[in-house]
């Protein structure tokens, strides 16, 4: 083990431990008996080494979005681990662990070529990208695990390995879509795609207009082809400065868009949405994809409490718009933010080098977010009950909280494998 490696371990109480075991989820915090703040591979063998020869279960972290059992062991921080490389021949780039979509999104941007990144900038990338990763390309490339060529890991005896399709098939399948419990991932090769802008925006209507707008949704994504990724919020805004003043303080359906198609098809694509109720706010451009995410979903960037988890659906009947309003909506007893993906077309079919990425004929994503309180987690459950006769399971990159759930992540066939693999 080296000198460095040896004054990187925080322990509680001592300067610098509590502000490397804090992440972006603050609704509840570690419990680490000692934290690795790792700046390289060498560093996660080192302490992968430690917690063997003292008996600590390990955990990881990077942003910490995903904050669902705190760590009880040794935490291996992995922020500092940022590095990128792009090779703008082979459209790939290796990521290192700790990197954030916005690191990559500025490298990758200089050479006109996209990731398939989500629609928060500062998450994990490496993170993302193993446990699914539905992105702003997802129904024209498919899921970001699908497109990951290699990944660098570091095993539970310290061993660092590079795994491949052809190195080891299984755990290649594994981790592409299972995520986690297989050793700590220190980085990963990823695909990237000629995708410079995007034509995108959003739409907002105000609360008089949230069951005519969902319903039109649904009817309207059955319309769009696979260039064109789209979803609908719903999300209670606060009454304070920052927030436009024709949304502030109200209860708005936000309808968002992502086209990488020629701009002019893109606002014959997005016209039947104007017609679906009164809009308090609309802006649609073509955007540079590095700014894409930021520009059109425009998500919280400070750290704050929150528990949600998700449904992967069949259908979203149109039908559901009014029982869903009725518990979602200005009227309803508990305040929550609820999301609708549509999901389909590249996402619906298994890649060349088959991953463990599970119901990939969901053709929606519910996703419901509140605050960490029991009575928000109860009213969560109603919504998803609503649409229990549609639901095949959940996204394992949505479920934010430690809360039991009965949906599954992956299909029965799936978890068998996963469980024995990382059991081997």
């Amino acid at each position: 083990m080296s000198e460095r490696s040896e004054m990187n371990y925080l322990h509680p109480g001592e300067p610098g431990f509590e502000d490397e075991a804090a992440g972006f989820q603050t609704a509840f915090r570690h419990d680490a008996k000692v934290i690795a703040a790792v700046e390289n591979a060498d560093d996660v063998r080192a302490a992968m080494t430690y917690a063997r020869e003292r008996g600590l279960p390990v955990s990881v972290q990077a942003t910490g979005h995903g904050l669902t059992k705190p760590a009880t062991g040794l935490l291996i921080s992995t922020r500092r681990m940022r590095g990128i490389r792009v090779d703008p021949v082979s459209r790939t780039a290796w990521v290192e662990a700790g990197a954030r979509w916005k690191d990559v999104l500025a490298e990758t941007g200089a050479h006109g070529l996209a990731p398939l990144s989500g629609s928060g900038p500062g998450v994990g990338a490496v993170s993302y990208s193993l446990g699914g990763g539905v992105g702003l390309l997802a129904r024209r490339f498919g899921y970001a695990a699908d497109h990951v060529r290699r990944i660098e890991l570091v095993t539970e005896r310290g061993d660092l390995v590079e795994v491949t399709a052809e190195s080891d098939p299984d755990l290649f399948w594994a981790l592409r879509g299972g995520r986690a419990g297989f050793g700590v991932v220190t980085g990963l090769e990823m695909a990237l795609f000629p995708v410079a802008t995007l034509f995108g925006g959003g739409m907002y209507f105000g609360p008089e207009s949230l069951t005519e707008v969902l319903r039109g949704f649904r009817e309207w994504t059955a319309t769009v082809p696979e260039e064109l990724t789209s979803s609908i919020g719903m999300v209670p805004m606060p009454d304070v400065p920052g927030v436009p003043e024709p949304l502030r303080g109200r209860h708005v359906a936000h309808l968002r868009v992502a086209y990488s198609g020629d701009p002019a098809e893109g606002e014959r694509l997005i016209a039947p949405l104007r017609e679906l109720g009164p809009r308090l706010m609309e802006r649609f451009a073509e955007i540079p994809f590095a700014d894409a995410a930021r520009t059109i979903f425009s998500e919280p960037d400070t750290p704050h409490a929150y528990y949600g988890d998700t449904a992967l659906l069949s259908d979203f009947p149109a039908t559901k718009a009014e029982s869903l309003i009725e518990l979602t909506g200005p009227d309803a007893p508990i305040g929550v933010v609820t999301e609708i993906r549509h999901l389909g077309g590249a996402l619906s079919r298994p890649p060349a080098v088959p991953n463990a990425v599970s119901h990939r004929e969901a053709q929606y994503q519910l996703m419901v977010l509140s605050g960490p309180g029991d009575a928000e987690h109860a009213a969560q459950e109603k919504v998803f009950a609503e649409v229990e006769p549609w639901t095949l399971g959940r996204a394992l990159n949505f479920a934010y909280g430690d809360r039991p759930a009965v949906r599954a992540f992956h299909s029965p066939d799936v978890e068998r494998r996963l469980t024995e693999i990382r059991t081997r």
